[in-house]
Parts: C-alpha cells; structure tokens; sequence
C-alpha cells in the first residue's frame, strides 16, 4: 500500500517528467555544489571569527549586524547556485 506521499509523486512525474541529466550536466551540477559549499564555507568561517570578537567585546549591535550579515550572504550564495544549476540543467 503506498503512502499519499508516494501517491502524489507520482502524479507529478506525470504531468510534469523530470528531464534526464547527461554525465557532463551531472559533472557540472557537482563541481557547482561543491564551489558553493566552499564559498559558503568560506564566508562563515570569517564573519563567525568576527562575531566570536564581536560577543568577547560584548558588542551587541555589531552581534546583530554580523548575524544578519551572515543570513543574508548564505541566502545570496544559494540563490546564485541555484540559478547556476538551473542554466546548466537548460543546456542541452
């Protein structure tokens, strides 16, 4: 007995199929990943060091600023991997 869950996959990949991916596209998709991840990776080492100064001087607004900061660069960099990969998922 299958799950609603599973139920409505199904139907999904009716109406609207996947597309199948060629060895290069997945290539591509995995270097971007991994890219990103650095990027990422990258910028909240930094800014975590500087928030980590920020609390040991108790500065809370600069606490704040840095937090926001930070939320804001890692939303920025996935939406930047995302348009990416869907440009490599386009190309044919």
């Amino acid at each position: 007995m299958k799950s609603s869950y599973e139920l409505a996959m199904e139907r999904l990949s009716k109406s609207a199929p996947s597309p199948k991916l060629t060895d290069e596209q997945k290539k591509q998709l995995a270097e971007l990943d991994s890219q990103y991840s650095a990027k990422i990776a990258g910028r909240e080492i930094f800014l975590k060091e500087k928030l980590a100064e920020a609390v040991a001087k108790r500065d809370y607004e600069a606490e704040s600023q840095l937090e926001k900061q930070l939320a804001s660069e890692r939303k920025t960099m996935k939406a930047e991997l995302e348009e990416k990969k869907e440009k490599v998922r386009q190309t044919k």
